[in-house]
């Protein structure tokens, strides 16, 4: 047996259960984790909700983790027994050991350790494709990114700062302030204290940014759009503060024929190719320094809830890693 955190009801972090789960032999193509270090984020919390439908309950929540193979399955390649490897957006990384399959495992460099890589892999690969993929940020572009202290924030605006783009980022308070000043932001904004859009126009001298990404949805999605120039682009890729509500589509139009995409990282990693290209890119700005990575908060698995409970009221900055 092994133990994992199981969500039997959905609702509040309450409904986190620490429990023994059977550690099976994996199956055709699968290998077998054991996990060194576990990534928490935000669309865990949207799963144990309810608001992402998971295929069924009960069921184990997570999505990225590290650990080394210790079983293999048939008709695997690749792959062997003692391998570091990590993986993100695939469901069940709340527990000590689990079977998966080979083609979505990334092997690790021996430099990036296994907290690191529980880190970085969501966020730093969502990072990856919002801004080289989604958002073709380039040099010379004013961007907004909301947010700009959270998880993916602290890495997407020090490699957006590498791209040559000037980076807005936006806060609540004036802690997460200095961290996005210290990681790529040349303007910082506390939408607590003042309105976003103002201040967007007064530094793009009235032109607004080329592209905003927002991962916070229905408190600043509609403010937002009033930030992006003609022909700019609204990246929506969360919604921590709520479902952004339904509104008329004409106001793209109305706002200069602006383009609005919702992606997920699971379509940008789709194929091996895709993925590997795309961990490999993260590892690649990891370990030159070009995006230099926070130590992560670390809990015990076991004390998850606490994690979903910081995330839900804005209380933590960077990652949360997570130890079997």
């Amino acid at each position: 047996m092994a133990k994992a955190i199981v969500v039997h009801d959905l609702g509040g972090p309450e409904q986190l259960k620490w429990e023994d789960v059977p550690d099976v032999a994996p199956g055709l193509g699968q290998v077998r984790v054991r996990h060194t270090a576990i990534g928490v984020n935000f669309v865990d919390i949207y799963f144990r909700t309810g608001l992402y439908k998971a295929p069924a309950l009960p069921f184990i929540p997570g999505h990225e983790a590290a650990g080394i193979v210790d079983a293999i399955g048939p008709d695997v390649t690749g792959v062997k027994v003692g391998d570091r490897v990590a993986y993100a957006f695939v469901q069940g990384a709340y527990t000590q050991v689990r079977n998966i399959p080979a083609a979505r495992l990334v092997p690790l460099p021996d430099d990036i350790d296994d907290r690191t890589a529980a880190a970085i892999m969501l966020k730093g690969m969502s990072a990856q494709y919002l801004l080289l993929r989604c958002g073709r940020v380039k040099r010379g572009d004013t961007i907004l990114f909301h947010a700009a202290a959270g998880g993916v924030g602290l890495l997407a605006c020090q490699w957006a700062k590498h791209l040559g783009a000037s980076v807005i980022g936006t806060v609540s308070n004036a802690e997460k302030a200095r961290l996005a000043f210290e990681h790529g932001c040349e303007h910082v904004i506390n939408y607590i204290k003042e309105s976003f859009v103002h201040p967007v126009h007064e530094i793009t001298h009235g032109e607004g940014v080329a592209v905003a990404f927002d991962s916070v949805g229905k408190t600043t999605f509609r403010a937002t759009l009033d930030c992006i120039r003609a022909r700019g682009l609204m990246v929506s890729f969360g919604q921590s503060s709520g479902v952004v509500p339904p509104f008329d589509m004409s106001l793209l139009s109305i706002k200069g024929s602006l383009y609005l995409t919702r992606p997920t990282l699971a379509s940008y990693i789709g194929t091996r190719p895709e993925l590997l290209e795309t961990a490999n890119d993260l590892f690649d700005v990891v370990r030159a320094g070009i995006v230099k990575v926070q130590p992560p908060r670390v809990l015990p698995l076991s004390q998850v809830a606490d994690a979903h409970r910081d995330l839900e009221a804005r209380h933590s900055t960077g990652s949360i890693v997570l130890e079997p």
